[in-house]
């Protein structure tokens, strides 16, 4: 049915003393949601009127001001000098139609497969309407998505989807895990596809014409424009969610409401953005899904990297195996940047492990190295610095429960990088390993650490 009233969910007016433009955008949020919630099949028409000026005020205040510029080299200082006057002629432009999406701007970072990844920037003005028009969806969309679903959503976070992983796999004492891996997934998501899809939840014609101006922006490289029928540039404020809804239809509803019921053993699937893996209980069920799993993506215009898309076994190994190690051992996989394989616990019992994949040890190594290439010459503290920073960050995320070996090898290697290049600044600063240990004794790296073993959170 269609929602033909949603004048409902303005907020009262007349604001109490004391109340913020946050409280009213949230407060008008909660109405969305517990409309959207209450409502399932209910396609809302009218959602525009709740952007207003500190609706977008409170869009600026969630985009961040220190990313890169896009094709108008406007940055968020320029941007804040009249705050108010840009976001009352952003305001009147998105409502009336006359909003002029500007291409995003494309740059390239290296992947951990020596490819590189197109990153699209907006313009700072187009980020923060994109956040606008985001904050109105998600709480929309929040109430359809599967537990399944973990990628750029409110509360959860990578490590949600890696410990739901552990337990569920955990629980089943292994199975067979289907690793899957879309090819160019942003580049090639299909406009027309993910038109029809918005129009089953959302109808509302400022919302779409914006999501239509943005899909059709173009991308700028090289000083030239390019546009095309499919793709959503990463980098895009409104790009995840967008992702999130269209592989919530292609692949999360059509596991749980088709996949699911027909399976002879149990399952589950885990999905982070495009990342996924989908774990089953009896190898026949995985290997029918694998065979229906192109055919599924192919309607929805997306296709599987044949090298990257496949079936391990992951069965838990027998209780008891021989001195010589001899016997079949299960199979490894990755997921968000870690290679996830079985080993004996501490009491020898057998356990899911995480270790930090190769290829991300990689890249994290290789950063490490183009840093201090570049910044050789800088004073030594302040390299320092930086340097502790960056490793620190590689723990954040890393320094999970038994991934301990993986974080000590890192530090090790960081700090061989930063020796070697500590002794190329010139010809006469040469830095043996005497004169290194000297300088790591003033400034050392911080020392290898799980900020998320589960060991330092139950004893703090």
């Amino acid at each position: 049915m269609e929602e033909r009233g949603c004048r409902e969910m303005e907020p009262l007016k007349g604001k109490a003393a004391g109340t913020s433009g946050l409280e009213t955008v949230y407060t008008k949020q909660q109405r969305i949601a517990k409309l959207a919630r209450e409502a399932p099949q209910m396609v809302l028409t009218t959602l525009a009127h709740h952007i207003d000026l500190d609706w977008l005020k409170e869009a600026y205040r969630r985009t961040r001001k220190d990313g890169a510029t896009g094709v108008d080299e406007q940055t968020a200082r320029d941007y804040a000098e009249h705050l108010e006057d840009n976001l009352r002629s952003l305001l009147e432009r998105a409502k009336s139609g006359t909003y002029h999406a500007p291409p995003v701007k494309r740059v390239h970072i290296p992947k951990g497969d020596g490819q590189t990844r197109p990153i699209g920037i907006p313009t700072f003005e187009d980020k923060v309407l994109q956040r606008a028009v985001a904050m109105v969806l998600e709480p929309i969309y929040e109430q359809d998505f599967h537990d399944g679903s973990y990628g750029f959503r409110p509360r959860r976070s990578a490590h949600d989807a890696l410990q739901s992983l552990w337990n569920q796999t955990m629980a089943m004492r292994g199975g067979w895990v289907l690793e899957i891996d879309i090819r160019k997934f942003f580049d090639t998501l299909d406009h027309a596809h993910l038109r029809n899809i918005l129009g089953q939840r959302v109808r509302d014609g400022v919302i779409l014409r914006l999501i239509g101006k943005w899909l059709k922006a173009g991308v700028m490289e090289s000083g030239c424009v390019t546009h095309s029928e499919s793709g959503s540039p990463q980098g895009g404020v409104i790009s995840p969610l967008l992702a999130n809804v269209y592989l919530h239809e292609v692949l999360d509803m059509w596991f749980e409401r088709r996949v699911k019921p027909c399976m002879h053993g149990r399952s589950f699937l885990i999905r982070y953005a495009d990342d996924a893996v989908m774990v089953f209980e009896k190898e026949g069920d995985a290997r029918r899904v694998l065979e229906v799993l192109p055919k599924r993506f192919g309607k929805y215009g997306l296709t599987l990297h044949p090298a990257k898309t496949r079936l391990v076994a992951f069965r838990r190994p027998p209780k008891r195996r021989d001195s010589n190690g001899d016997g079949p051992r299960p199979g490894t996989f990755d997921l968000l940047g870690f290679t996830h394989y079985w080993g004996l616990s501490r009491k020898g019992h057998w356990v899911i492990r995480r270790k930090t994949a190769s290829s991300r040890l990689s890249k994290a190594l290789r950063r490490i190295g183009e840093w201090c290439r570049l910044n050789r010459h800088r004073p030594i503290a302040e390299q320092w610095s930086k340097l502790s920073t960056k490793v620190l960050g590689h723990y954040g995320y890393y320094g999970i429960t038994g991934n301990m070996r993986s974080i000590e090898w890192f530090r090790r290697q960081a700090e061989c990088i930063w020796r070697k290049w500590l002794g190329r600044r010139s010809a006469k600063a040469r830095v043996n390993w005497a004169r290194f240990g000297a300088i790591l004794s003033r400034f050392p790296l911080p020392p290898a650490r799980l900020p998320r073993s589960i060991y330092q959170v139950a004893n703090p």
